[in-house]
């Protein structure tokens, strides 16, 4: 059933468009509107400040239909929901953080980073609140990369909301599978999340490492390494999602 309700133009011009559903119960309903006919709206809306088409009163006017399909399929828009990527290792202070400036740089390098939301977090809560480790944060500084993230723990709600969980290391990944099969007791969590989690190290094509190491207790050329890696495997992570999701390709 459709219902024929007039809308305003900036201009103060009125045109009558076709819809399906209205909140107001004095619109008249017509199960097959006749283009050529006259009705009456009871309660049709005009401007009370034609400089302001959000300031409208009620008074009852006589318009013809006009039949505005372009201008309700111009209204229809359907956004494209992000590509939800999150990085994990253990404290959420040195690989991951630095996993997700990685791949940030390379989403906006591509002007996609309004296709994809992106996040790191620790498979322990030790660093919660912190920024992180300065020496990630200069080292990757020195590549033209920006370090913003403040570490948090992984929670339930992550394997909901994201479509992709990258562990740093083997024990990383244990620790993630481990806190779904108890959390998917108490909370509503997809059956097949597990099939999100997957190792960093496995995107790599120019390295043959299969974990990113912690640089935390090494020196300088830890951190260097992880890098290495990291912008290896998100290279090759980009260009997968890409290729299985065209739509976030962009114009």
């Amino acid at each position: 059933m459709w219902v024929w309700a007039t809308t305003v133009h900036s201009e103060g011009i009125m045109n009558v468009i076709n819809l399906r559903l209205c909140h107001c119960s004095h619109f008249v309903l017509s199960p097959k509107p006749n283009p050529k006919a006259s009705f009456f709206v009871p309660s049709s809306l005009t401007l009370r400040n034609r400089t302001t088409p959000s300031s409208i009163s009620c008074k009852k006017r006589f318009f013809s239909p006009i039949r505005a399909s372009m201008a309700s399929s111009t209204a229809t828009h359907t956004e494209t929901k992000p590509f939800s990527v999150l990085f994990v290792c253990l404290g959420n202070i040195c690989r991951s953080p630095a996993a997700e400036g990685v791949f940030t740089d390379l989403v906006n390098k591509r002007g996609l980073n309004s296709n994809f939301k992106i996040d790191s977090a620790g498979t322990i809560n030790y660093h919660e609140g912190n920024e992180a480790d300065p020496r990630m944060r200069a080292a990757s500084k020195r590549r033209g990369i920006q370090i913003t993230s403040i570490s948090r723990p992984i929670t339930p709600s992550d394997f909901v909301d994201f479509d992709l969980i990258l562990a740093m290391d083997k024990k990383n990944r244990v620790d993630i599978l481990e806190a779904f099969n108890r959390w998917k007791g108490r909370h509503t969590l997809p059956d097949d999340a597990h099939k999100k989690v997957k190792l960093m190290c496995s995107y790599c094509k120019k390295h043959d490492e299969t974990e990113v190491p912690d640089p935390y207790y090494g020196g300088p050329q830890g951190f260097e390494k992880v890098l290495d890696l990291l912008e290896d495997a998100c290279e090759s992570l980009l260009e997968n999602i890409l290729a299985e999701n065209k739509h976030l390709r962009g114009s």
